[in-house]
């Protein structure tokens, strides 16, 4: 049998040219910290997934145009890395870990590849079973400039601790270190797919990664300075935390002034992989065009 639709004046209405959107999903982090256990920063060869933390956004995205629309993004993350999830000999011996929160806000640039399905909502003719023929994912990419606030912290006798004002790495001290700043900017680019369940909402999957100005998201960078100099400078706690590689109650660390901690060639990265969910706001006429 054949079931016939009838087309109203409210199947033939434009997309909304607005939409609120929300996310959730994980982060993975790239820097000094943890990782896999080859040498070097390989990004998604580097995936520790034991890392992985939550992250939460919502967003205001308004069509520009039928391909482009333009988006601003707040999203609240944490980021972890820990040396103890790694067989490298290098960071496992460095022994450091970190968590931050991310507040980040970006504005940004989406163009669909695919295009969201534009026509009028009815069929003359129901068709039995599945057909993938009906299944119009938006597919699009996206990029953008935004900025976010970090603050990583440590364990210390079962609280965590700020690291930026304790000076790690002899920052405030050595004259040639400054304290790093807890806010930069970062390029978000990525990708994403998007379903129209209905007139109102969609579904879909966004990955995103973060380029960053930055190096120390995870409060390590460069070389270590001589530790009993910066215990009598700054106390235990700080000298414990810069270089907590001591092992079975050795006297003595491993590490020296001088010797690698970080790699200060590569700023940290970090991304977010998220399940999304919109809402279309229905809007009056305005005289826009028709997509």
């Amino acid at each position: 049998t054949t079931e016939i639709y009838t087309l109203s004046l409210h199947d033939a209405l434009p997309i909304s040219r607005w939409e609120l959107t929300g996310g959730a999903g994980s982060t993975n982090f790239f820097g000094e910290l943890g990782g896999s256990d080859k040498d070097g920063r390989q990004l998604l060869m580097d995936i520790d997934f034991r890392s992985s933390r939550p992250v939460f956004s919502v967003g205001l995205r308004y069509k520009v145009l039928e391909a482009l629309a333009a988006r601003v993004n707040l999203s609240y993350a944490i980021v972890h890395g820990s040396d103890e999830n790694t067989k490298n000999i290098f960071r496992s011996d460095r022994n450091l870990s970190f968590r931050s929160p991310i507040y980040e806000f970006a504005t940004i640039l989406e163009y669909s590849i695919i295009k969201e399905k534009v026509s009028h909502r009815y069929n003359l003719r129901r068709k039995k079973g599945f057909s993938l023929k009906g299944l119009h994912l938006n597919t699009y990419v996206f990029g953008g400039f935004g900025g976010f606030y970090f603050n990583p912290k440590a364990k210390y006798d079962g609280k965590w601790v700020a690291l930026q004002p304790l000076g790690t790495e002899g920052q405030g001290l050595v004259e040639t270190r400054e304290k790093y700043k807890r806010v930069s900017v970062c390029l978000p680019f990525g990708f994403g797919v998007k379903y129209s369940i209905n007139r109102n909402f969609a579904v879909g999957i966004e990955y995103g990664g973060r380029y960053t100005f930055t190096d120390y998201i995870d409060d390590v960078s460069t070389t270590y300075v001589n530790n009993d100099w910066l215990r009598a400078e700054r106390g235990d706690m700080v000298a414990d935390l810069a270089d907590p590689s001591l092992k079975d109650n050795e006297i003595t660390t491993i590490y020296g002034a001088g010797d690698q901690r970080g790699n200060p060639k590569y700023d940290d990265f970090y991304m977010f992989t998220q399940v999304t969910i919109v809402y279309k706001l229905r809007t009056g006429r305005s005289g826009l065009p028709k997509f």
